[in-house]
């Protein structure tokens, strides 16, 4: 059989695997790669690539779509950035499992660790599971524009396990333990991608209460490895505690990869606060550990981890003030004409943040090293431009100087604070992580933040940023990047049938058009369940979209094609 259901023609082929590239076509035939290079035949539908790359589609491994993939069929933002399979249930929060009357706490607990608002959960959420394998089955009859995995997040495991007593984080009894280590390897062989847990004291409930996950003794810890060891599969996502010491922190997680045999990654930043060197000392103990057999990798983000505020986000100087509050949910048109009184700017400069949440506190605080974000959006600021050095260079405090801009553009101006990978102000020690062949991209949050981050983009900046600065000898070579995206992702948590273009690979493809790739700032949208709002951002340069053979966006539109399904655990190349 010579026809093929699509074909590519003409792109410059980067095969994901780091390989030079070649010119040539990509004959597609029931959703694989069946024909690369030069061939006969010609497809049912063709996408003309010439003057552009043909790459495999994006992998995401760090994102928390497990409330939207139930209650929406587009993964966006990351499908609008030639993402075509996210894994998600990172950071130890999640929806599953769950019984009926642990609900309200694991949705209280997304609020305050994702910011994920509750009406939008408690409107969006069909709750039709209990155990991570019903949630499985219910994932399962979902069709969406890409692939998504899930791993078993701890605290709802916790919880189910223990009941208040877990969400008190009281110590577990052996036969906690032992339950903890059964359902694990349940769900892994239900077709859990993972587990994962988070010791990142950041990570609270909207109330302050901390996750229940933190800071479980290496017991608990150790029963979820066992489980994947029971299993023979599965991965271990770990989000370490960002200010504790690296050394200890490292050793923790060595331990839970050598009980578990299985690969372990984790979170891996350079905070703007605490040791400076505390990342190079992770890598160095990592790049040990991969001499000594583990396979352990640390997840990376190629760009500064950003907060973003705005009158109409989740955060900003008057968030949390008291007269603010009756402001929160009135549009944004309203916040804008109430801010413009004389007599409420009065009041809200004579006001400090209010709120029992000591991370919300910080966040709002925080503001003071923000930037304005503009449009494109600039990843990379002149620390010269924070808030708190133009105030006072105006002989302002920073609540005066920020009062007017916030009103600027009828109140969507957006401002970016870089909270980490930025700390020296330039991106060198982010290309450092990246270039570690122990690191894999991520932390794209995609799913997640819905007023405060979005980092899904992060796809499209990593192939501007090497358009811009490609130069001879360069570490940042195309072929690299795509790699990056692509295979690496892919092969740490298993799903070696895709991100690559080889025979027999999972047609999951994107046609870029570098001369024209290009980011849009983050917009504010309401497309939540009851109205609810997220950022969304959009590109320019993605000629075409593709998954599992099926065109899912042209020049960013989607198609209204929907093959994406759930991925049941690891898949071979």
């Amino acid at each position: 059989m010579s026809g093929f259901d699509l074909v590519i023609r003409g792109g410059e082929i980067h095969d994901g695997l780091g390989s030079d590239p070649t010119v040539g076509d990509v004959g597609i035939r029931d959703g694989v790669i069946a024909a690369l290079g030069q061939f006969n035949g010609a497809g049912g539908e063709e996408i003309d690539a010439r003057n552009a790359i043909v790459t495999p589609g994006f992998v995401d491994v760090h994102t928390h779509y497990d409330g939207q993939a139930t209650w929406e069929t587009r993964m966006s933002p990351s499908s609008n950035h030639g993402v075509t399979t996210v894994v998600m249930g990172n950071c130890g929060v999640g929806f599953a499992p769950c019984r009926p009357d642990q609900r309200d706490l694991l949705v209280n607990l997304m609020e305050g660790v994702e910011d994920v608002p509750e009406i939008v959960m408690t409107r969006g959420l069909p709750w039709n599971w209990e155990t991570f394998p019903d949630y499985l089955d219910a994932l399962e009859r979902r069709e969406l524009d890409i692939d998504v995995a899930a791993q078993v997040p701890h605290s709802a495991l916790r919880v189910y396990v223990m009941g208040e007593r877990g969400a008190a984080r009281e110590p577990p009894t052996s036969r906690d333990l032992q339950e903890m280590r059964r359902l694990t390897a349940e769900a892994v062989r239900a077709g859990a991608i993972g587990v994962s847990t988070s010791r990142n004291m950041l990570h609270r409930s909207r109330s302050g209460a901390l996750a229940p996950s933190l800071y479980s003794e290496k017991d608990e810890l150790e029963a979820l490895a066992l489980g994947l060891r029971d299993a023979n599969a599965g991965v271990f996502q770990v989000i370490p505690e960002v200010f504790g010491d690296a050394k200890a922190e490292f050793q923790l997680m060595k331990a839970l990869a050598q009980t578990s045999g299985r690969p372990l990654s984790f979170s891996l930043v350079q905070p703007n606060t605490g040791d400076p060197s505390g990342w190079s000392t992770s890598l160095a103990l990592l790049a040990e550990a991969n001499r000594e057999g583990l396979a352990m990798k640390a997840q990376v983000f190629p760009r500064p981890v950003g907060y973003l505020y705005g009158l109409d986000l989740s955060f900003h100087p008057f968030s949390l003030h008291p007269s603010f509050r009756p402001l929160l949910d009135l549009p944004l048109a309203e916040k804008v004409r109430a801010l413009r009184d004389p007599s409420m700017r009065e009041r809200l400069l004579s006001e400090k943040a209010e709120d029992p949440n000591p991370i919300f506190m910080a966040t709002v605080d925080s503001f003071r090293f923000a930037v304005p974000l503009g449009d494109p959006p600039n990843y990379e600021p002149d620390l010269e431009d924070q808030m708190w050095r133009q105030a006072a260079r105006e002989g302002l405090s920073v609540a005066e100087y920020a009062y007017d801009l916030l009103l600027e553009r009828e109140g969507r101006t957006i401002f970016f604070m870089p909270a980490a990978n930025y700390r020296d102000g330039n991106l060198a020690v982010a290309r450092t992580m990246v270039r570690d062949p122990n690191t894999v991209l991520g932390l794209g949050d995609g799913g997640a933040h819905y007023g405060m981050i979005c980092d899904a983009s992060f796809p499209t900046f990593v192939l501007q940023t090497w358009m811009r600065d490609q130069s001879p000898g360069s570490d940042d070579s195309l072929a690299s990047t795509v790699r990056a995206l692509t295979s690496e992702p892919a092969d740490l948590v298993g799903l070696g049938d895709r991100g690559r273009l080889t025979l027999g690979s999972k047609a999951d493809i994107n046609v870029i058009d570098l001369a024209r790739l290009g980011l849009h700032a983050p917009k504010v949208v309401r497309d939540l369940p009851a109205g609810g709002r997220r950022l969304q951002q959009k590109a320019d340069g993605y000629r075409a979209t593709i998954v599992s053979g099926a065109v899912t966006y042209r020049d960013g539109v989607h198609s209204g094609a929907l093959p994406g399904r759930l991925v049941r655990g690891a898949r071979g190349r």
